[in-house]
């Protein structure tokens, strides 16, 4: 059966792809854009968060219900209610933000007041540039911040170091606030790989490793809901809710305190 986290039925209508699968009404769906700078993605209309998309994230809209509409994100296939202001239509998006945060601000000056702010990762349509600034719908955004699509990132470790210091937030995918999923899926889609949202997901990616194998910077390490970057042989980058913090860590200490702390034993270990 398909993971509920990625199948596209809202519990009322389902995307066609679904057909033949069960009787609901189902829909081809609405193609739309994250107009926010953040939307959490929820398990209900008004629900709990699960994940959260970030600005100029593509969706497809399959049912709407007390103000949210229910997605699934382009990007990864993950499911969810979104506030129905959160999502709209807009020209497809050119650049990505490469820079761990940055501002948006009404008129193409250092000292304009900001807009808003925007994580890593969010993407927008770059309609002109003026000097150093670059004008989107949602206004303009320093130019050394942004690359073109498809110009990522060459080393996903660097980008999670970038964010050394970012609040841990349950299933946060920000600078704002992130998770340990989070974390990695911001790197990778970074680096221009496709990642999962969720830990558990995550390690179905790449290769697992012989118990053996020597880490390498860029490996995955699993626990039980829990995943993280390796650095170098001996050190990991993560997300985690010990400092609250993405921070660096020790394998060695990561293991021993994860296990002394009954988080159990390193699950798996993968090769992206």
């Amino acid at each position: 059966m398909m993971d509920q986290r990625i199948r596209p039925f809202s519990g009322r209508v389902a995307l066609i792809s679904l057909k033949g699968e069960m009787l609901v009404p189902f829909t081809e769906g609405e193609s739309a854009q994250v107009g926010h700078p953040l939307a959490d993605l929820l398990d209900e209309p008004g629900g709990k968060r699960q994940r959260q998309l970030l600005l100029g994230a593509g969706v497809t809209v399959i049912d709407r219900d007390r103000g949210h509409v229910f997605v699934q994100a382009r990007r990864d296939g993950y499911c969810g209610w979104v506030k129905e202001g959160a999502v709209g239509k807009g020209p497809e998006p050119t650049h990505w933000v490469v820079a761990p945060s940055t501002h948006l601000y009404g008129e193409p000056l250092v000292q304009a007041p900001e807009r808003a702010s925007i994580s890593m990762g969010s993407r927008v349509a770059v309609t002109g540039s003026w000097g150093a600034w670059a004008g989107t719908p949602h206004g303009y955004l320093p130019l050394c911040h942004l690359r073109p699509l498809g110009q990522w990132a060459p080393d996903a470790v660097s980008v999670a170091e970038s964010l050394l210091g970012t609040p841990y937030l349950w299933g946060g995918n920000s600078r704002f606030g992130i998770d340990c999923s989070g974390l990695v899926q911001l790197a990778l889609h970074a680096a221009g790989k496709d990642c999962p949202g969720d830990s558990d997901m995550q390690m179905q990616i790449g290769r697992g490793l012989a118990p053996n194998e020597p880490l390498e910077r860029g490996d995955l390490i699993f626990w039980k809901g829990h995943v993280a970057m390796v650095v170098n042989p001996d050190v990991l980058v993560h997300a985690n809710g010990s400092t609250m913090s993405v921070a660096y860590e020790g394998i060695r200490e990561a293991v021993n305190r994860t296990s002394m702390g009954g988080g159990g034993l390193v699950q798996a270990r993968q090769r992206v």
